[in-house]
């Protein structure tokens, strides 16, 4: 028997449709600006540069597994006046690999879930100002919301399903995810040839134009056809 000088951390775990297993989180991985219009909507040219990647926690501060049907009521974070959402499509990856082809990347997911990539936009600003890392904008504690894993066998037409965000019942997000600038299969591809992918990783893999401010006490639901729908309320 192992002995700790303190309880080991807990990973975060999500549950899976379907199913009474859970989908253990390992590392969480994000697409930076993967939607044209949501590219221009921060300053940037959508042309099809190679993507870029950054990291939120994968344990169970950072990720958090929201249960079908019910709104979570998550602490609206410390330090920021300008708090953002972004909803996104969440690749659940199910067999690891490195330099993986475009062609042999489906076979690496698991399922597919909805996700919120929230932002401390005012010091993600800040950061990028000045040249420095982005982790205070975007890897704080509860930075990452999750619904229910749906298994990809179960799931038709992911490419061309819309996507969307509600704030309060009124709309701010609507797009498709078949207008990602770099696919499914081709960020896969290209995230691999950087780390080496292993089972319980996920890929947040970008969100479309509408992003904006949340203030406390709002409801944000966010969908992705095919999927079960993630309700939060920061509080």
């Amino acid at each position: 028997m192992t002995d700790y000088v303190f309880p080991p951390h807990q990973g975060a775990t999500l549950a899976v449709a379907g199913t009474d297993a859970r989908f253990p989180v390992r590392r969480v991985y994000c697409v930076g600006r993967n939607y044209a219009g949501h590219a221009r909507e921060m300053g940037s040219d959508p042309n099809r540069e190679p993507p870029f990647f950054f990291c939120k926690p994968g344990d169970a501060d950072g990720v958090v597994s929201v249960a079908p049907g019910t709104t979570a009521e998550l602490p609206f974070p410390p330090q920021t006046t300008n708090f953002h959402y972004e909803c996104e499509l969440v690749v659940a990856i199910g067999k690891g690999g490195a330099n993986i082809a475009v062609v042999d990347a489906a076979a690496h997911i698991f399922g597919y879930a909805v996700g919120f990539d929230m932002t401390r936009r005012d010091l993600q600003g800040k950061m990028k100002d000045a040249g420095r890392p982005w982790e205070i904008g975007k890897a704080f504690d509860y930075s990452a919301p999750v619904s229910l894993v749906h298994p990809a066998a179960g799931v038709t037409d992911i490419e061309g399903a819309a996507i969307s965000l509600q704030v309060d019942g009124t709309t701010k997000q609507d797009g498709h995810v078949n207008e990602m600038i770099w696919s499914i299969p081709e960020t896969i591809a290209n995230l691999s040839t950087l780390f080496t992918l292993q089972p319980g990783d996920l890929i947040f893999t970008g969100t479309p134009e509408g992003v904006g401010a949340v203030q406390k006490g709002q409801t944000l639901v966010g969908r992705v056809d095919g999927l079960t729908e993630l309700s939060v309320r920061y509080v």
